[in-house]
């Protein structure tokens, strides 16, 4: 049994839903969101509340069932609050620069990195060594964060380089004399 897929989504006011064709819609006063449900799971929308069940007993439908959930909970938080992630970047001439749709990222490199923003992505630096990423789709904002953390990971040295706000280094000790 899925402790997490037991509890009902509960939609705060201003935030519609509905299933139609395979899949379900959310809309709310950030935008609208819409992901494709899977069979082996049924929903039902009642006063203000998402239920999920398995469809059957089956291992793949108790799998599903407590994920789907999350993804529709996942899709009512975008709309109300939004999701967003901050990187923090150490090193010195480590630099970042929104510049309308483009991040142009200074990381040790001969060349500048310019970073084409996603539509649905909004990315601020409120100083140069912070960048804040922020969007209504979850796994669009992780996924830019990753993409742009991958220029140049934390080396375990000096701890130089683009980590998540958070994020702990593990820290080497260099060579003795």
């Amino acid at each position: 049994m899925s402790r997490t897929g037991k509890k009902p989504v509960t939609m705060p006011s201003g935030v519609t839903a509905q299933i139609a064709d395979g899949q379900l819609s959310v809309k709310g006063p950030k935008g609208t969101l819409a992901m494709p449900l899977s069979d082996e799971v049924s929903y039902s929308i009642e006063d203000g509340v998402i239920a999920v069940k398995p469809a059957n007993d089956g291992k793949r439908a108790r799998a599903f069932w407590g994920m789907q959930r999350t993804l529709i909970q996942n899709l009512i938080t975008g709309v109300t609050d939004g999701f967003s992630k901050k990187l923090l970047i150490t090193g010195v001439g480590y630099r970042a620069n929104a510049q309308g749709k483009t991040l142009k990222l200074q990381l040790g490199y001969s060349h500048d990195v310019d970073f084409p923003v996603p539509e649905g992505i909004e990315i601020k630096t409120p100083d140069n060594t912070t960048v804040e990423i922020s969007g209504i789709d979850k796994q669009k904002v992780g996924q830019v964060a990753a993409e742009i953390r991958r220029w140049r990971k934390p080396e375990p040295y000096k701890g130089k380089g683009i980590k998540y706000d958070g994020e702990f280094i593990f820290r080497k000790e260099g060579k003795k004399k």
